[in-house]
């Protein structure tokens, strides 16, 4: 059996194949990993030992590809090519594998950065639109507050346009009074200037009446002497 450094060929299979299988595993591992969830799970350290593996697996083909063809029997090289260019090509399968990966979780990472970039631009589209919706109802809110302003303002008008009618109407009735009165007033004024003209012509004509009667009498009595 050919012999090189780190062991023989047949020890380097063997090594190579238990990488394989837990680079296997490994993968596996990673897979469950991804689609456990939506988003896809991804750990850096795993994916780096699998990687590390698959490399290790290519060094020990360079190894196997020189030993093999060192043996002097022809049918020992062509077994032992055909067992390394498996082991070569399960190394390749396993680092396709390994590739898709990296693309997959490349391309989540991607449209998960254009997705959080659409929402932040969606974000500050809703805050730009949420500022003109605000800007619009603080000016609806004017506009009420202003309508309102001048539905009081109408409403104070009115009330003292009424009030000033209420008054008017009580000084024309007030007045309408007073001149009700003063017509009395008048008119009993009139009616004791005729009384007290009456009360004088009374007198007088009693006076008269007295000094015709004394005349008379004192005539008579002059007369009869």
């Amino acid at each position: 059996m050919a012999m090189e450094g780190g062991g023989t060929l047949s020890e380097k299979y063997h090594n190579s194949k238990k990488l394989s299988m837990r680079v296997r595993g490994e993968l596996e591992r990673l897979e469950q990993l991804e689609f456990s969830s939506a988003s896809g799970i991804d750990s850096p350290e795993l994916s780096f030992s699998i990687k590390r593996d698959i490399s290790q697996i290519h060094s020990l083909c360079v190894d196997m590809d020189r030993l093999w063809r060192s043996f002097a029997s022809k049918q020992q090289r062509d077994l032992w090519k055909r067992k390394v260019e498996q082991i070569a090509e399960e190394a390749d399968s396993l680092k396709d594998s390994l590739d898709k990966h990296f693309l997959r979780n490349q391309k989540r990472m991607t449209e998960a950065k254009e997705r959080a970039e659409l929402l932040e631009r969606a974000n500050g589209d809703s805050s730009h639109v949420m500022r003109i919706f605000d800007d619009d109802t603080q000016a609806l809110q004017s506009a009420r507050n202003s309508s309102l302003m001048l539905e009081e303002a109408y409403s104070t008008g009115v009330a003292i346009i009424s009030k000033y009618a209420e008054q008017r109407d009580r000084l024309k009735r007030a007045q309408r009074k007073a001149l009700d009165i003063l017509n009395t007033v008048g008119l009993s004024n009139s009616v004791l200037k005729l009384v007290e003209r009456r009360h004088r012509v009374d007198k007088w004509i009693a006076y008269s009446g007295m000094i015709v009667t004394v005349i008379v009498v004192y005539l008579f009595w002059k007369w009869t002497h």
